[in-house]
């Protein structure tokens, strides 16, 4: 199947278009963009993406992203065609997104106060890299493929730059990595060092980091591929394509993220957007997106300033005052959760149209609930770090509050697997935290 795409400005002040194979993450005022497809898909893919789980020697049929191609063919190829696929689309041998899908966890439920069989968990640290980054950066990999381009470039707290370094390596490119120095898992640090990653240290948080990978992408022609690309957010979408096809397509009430620079609440919105307007969902799940308390900027801008979408319209003013005063008051993000330790979320604006879409809602959660949630994952038997343990502490706030009913059905995104074993044994050798297992000797 092939389609027409286009890449379209996002603020309703502007439009302006660009063909696909255009290399700027935003249009010439400085505004984001979306990849915009013009033909809908037939929801009798359903059972083609079905058919593709046994998936013989295709490693797109494989892959947990490309299997849903149709639905994400920015780069308008017969997708059926296997050369087509070989020659355009970047795979891991089709490990990206592969064993992600949403599981029942009975004691995670319990904590939540759920009713188990309403409640799932989405682990994506399944992925090769250890997070959901490469649901993202697979498509931002192919886009930069489609323009010949020779080294990508990101900011990174961790994952997105093991995710970058892995598939750089694998394509055969140079990858420069800004990080904020100090401010990094080693574990996920390592990882980008094992891949060849340059790493270039920020004296700064993560906003800085950023602010200069921008600046080096402008100036040396590299390819940004952190998720204010909108390629990122095409490959991001197959999270919650995968939800929805293990549960018959029928949309749950509500998804659940962490919230940082918020690529991935971003991308769920464009996702339920799109599936609904084609007609494959009958209603759009609220999203919910869970703030550290000490990176809470969204939860501040969306409960405390009244910031809406406004219909492609966000009044921009508050969030620089916003800004400013953070400056003034030399306010940083603070939070052990590093993942979602981000002051200045870079996708903030399609976070808020995924939150008008759904009628969500946003809240936050402490260092030691994250890390209480954490744990109980573990004690399922399956591994997060403590940026995906504020799913599970979000969903139990929610219901707390009677916002999320016991009975409802729930997809929370657990987005990363653990890389940082302090945090861990810290928590279990301290006896006073909830779920602590300490050693005894």
């Amino acid at each position: 199947m092939q389609t027409s795409a286009r890449l379209k400005c996002i603020d309703a002040r502007c439009g302006l278009e660009y063909p696909i194979k255009t290399a700027s993450v935003h249009c010439k005022n400085g505004h984001f963009l979306d990849v915009l497809y013009d033909d809908a898909p037939d929801d009798s893919l359903k059972e083609t993406f079905l058919h593709r789980r046994d998936h013989g020697s295709s490693i797109f049929d494989e892959s947990g992203v490309w299997r849903f191609r149709e639905l994400i063919n920015f780069a308008q190829i017969d997708t059926e065609d296997a050369d087509a696929c070989a020659r355009t689309l970047v795979s891991l041998d089709g490990a990206e997104g592969r064993q992600s899908r949403p599981y029942h966890m009975r004691r995670a439920a319990e904590f939540a106060g759920m009713n188990p069989e309403g409640l799932f968990l989405q682990p994506e640290g399944y992925n090769p890299s250890g997070s959901f980054k490469d649901n993202g950066m697979v498509t931002a990999a192919t886009h930069a493929r489609m323009l010949g381009v020779t080294k990508i470039v990101c900011a990174s707290t961790g994952n997105t730059s093991a995710s970058a370094g892995m598939f750089a390596a694998n394509e055969g490119i140079e990858c420069d990595v800004y990080i904020p120095e100090g401010m990094i898992a080693p574990g996920k640090l390592s990882q980008a060092y094992q891949f060849g990653a340059q790493i270039i240290h920020v004296d700064g948080n993560f906003d800085d980091a950023l602010k200069r990978s921008l600046d080096a992408a402008k100036t040396g022609g590299a390819y940004t591929v952190n998720s204010i690309n909108p390629f990122r957010i095409e490959g991001q979408k197959t999270i919650p394509f995968r939800a929805l096809e293990y549960l018959g397509w029928e949309a749950p009430d509500w998804i659940v993220y962490p919230g940082g620079a918020l690529g991935n609440t971003s991308s769920c919105g464009k996702a339920l957007s799109e599936l609904y307007e084609w007609g494959w969902i009958k209603k759009i799940p609220r999203i919910a997106v869970i703030n550290a308390e000490g990176a809470s900027t969204l939860s501040d801008m969306y409960n405390g300033a009244g910031l809406r979408w406004n219909a492609g319209r966000p009044d921009m003013g508050l969030i620089e005052e916003h800004y400013a005063k953070m400056d003034a008051e030399g306010r940083l993000p603070d939070t052990r959760a590093t993942a979602i330790k981000i002051g200045r979320p870079a996708n903030m604006i399609k976070a808020l149209r995924a939150l008008e879409l759904s009628n969500g809602c946003v809240i936050t959660v402490s260092d030691s609930e994250m890390l209480d949630a954490m744990s109980v994952v573990g004690l399922n038997g399956f591994d997060c770090e403590m940026a995906s343990g504020a799913s599970l502490a979000g969903i139990k706030k929610l219901v707390g509050d009677g916002v999320i009913s016991p009975d409802d059905t729930v997809v929370g995104i657990l987005t990363g697997r653990q890389k940082d074993p302090t945090l861990p044994v810290e928590y279990h050798e301290n006896p006073a935290n909830a779920f602590a297992r300490p050693p005894r000797s």
